[in-house]
């Protein structure tokens, strides 16, 4: 373990990638620990006003993110101020995705069903994060031989190539699969390949007359959806609290 911790970690200089991923995710658990707790009227913790006005934690979030994002640029990757600033962002960006919703929406939707975007966003980042931290590069580079990619030519072509997989699984209304599809080409793939989600761009442009093919997207959308929408609104509120009693109705902690 050692072994493969110095060779894939350290050497590479993945340290601090890996130190602002371990601090964004308990950034994250923290965060919401501390506002569930806040909402349900338990424990020392509550909200942060200034002379009547809500502090929501997206603001010290944005400044931690500023100030470990230009710190990192100007660290050595193998220095300790790389890991102390890589620290700093993954607090800061913490904070921020934990109220994406909110930014997003620009209104304070942390508890709402809107709310869950925050949730989704954080899990996916983590996940992106984990998987570049574990070799993956983005539109497949790492599945290229080393001389695949000294060959220029196949270079470029294997990264248009996956770029159009991901773009045509992008504007067919598969969010989740193009982003993922970055740095896993298979997955993107699938999603180029199968039918458009309804009101996707591909939905609207290419089946405005195939009647067929617009109820196929509809049969196969909603069987998806009953499938798994409540499998992830389930690990949502495992994470987020969305479902937890309160005992009052207060503003929402941030």
């Amino acid at each position: 373990m050692g072994h493969w911790f110095s060779r894939n970690i350290v050497e590479p200089g993945k340290v601090p990638m890996l130190l602002a991923l371990t601090s964004f995710v308990l950034t994250f658990l923290v965060t919401r620990t501390v506002t569930r707790l806040i909402r349900a009227g338990k424990g020392p913790f509550r909200n942060v006003s200034s002379g009547g006005l809500h502090i929501h934690h997206v603001v010290p979030g944005v400044v931690l993110t500023v100030v470990g994002g230009f710190g990192a640029v100007a660290s050595d990757r193998y220095g300790v101020g790389a890991g102390v600033f890589a620290v700093v962002f993954g607090i800061g960006a913490g904070l921020v995705l934990d109220e994406f919703a909110l930014i997003l929406h620009l209104d304070d939707v942390y508890w709402t069903d809107e709310g869950r975007k925050s949730v989704e966003v954080v899990v996916l980042t983590a996940a992106l994060v984990g998987l570049a931290l574990s070799g993956f590069s983005p539109l497949g580079v790492n599945d290229m031989t080393a001389d695949e990619r000294q060959d220029r030519t196949t270079f470029i072509l294997t990264l248009v190539l996956n770029f159009l997989l991901v773009l045509v699984t992008l504007v067919k209304g598969k969010v989740r699969m193009a982003v993922i599809g970055t740095l896993i080409p298979f997955v993107a793939i699938v999603g180029a390949v199968r039918l458009a989600r309804p009101g996707s761009w591909w939905f609207r442009r290419f089946y405005g007359r195939r009647h067929r093919a617009r109820a196929r997207c509809a049969i196969r959308a909603y069987r998806h959806d009953k499938r798994w929408t409540k499998v992830r609104r389930r690990v949502q509120d495992v994470i987020g609290g969305f479902q937890e009693r309160v005992p009052g109705r207060g503003a929402p902690p941030s």
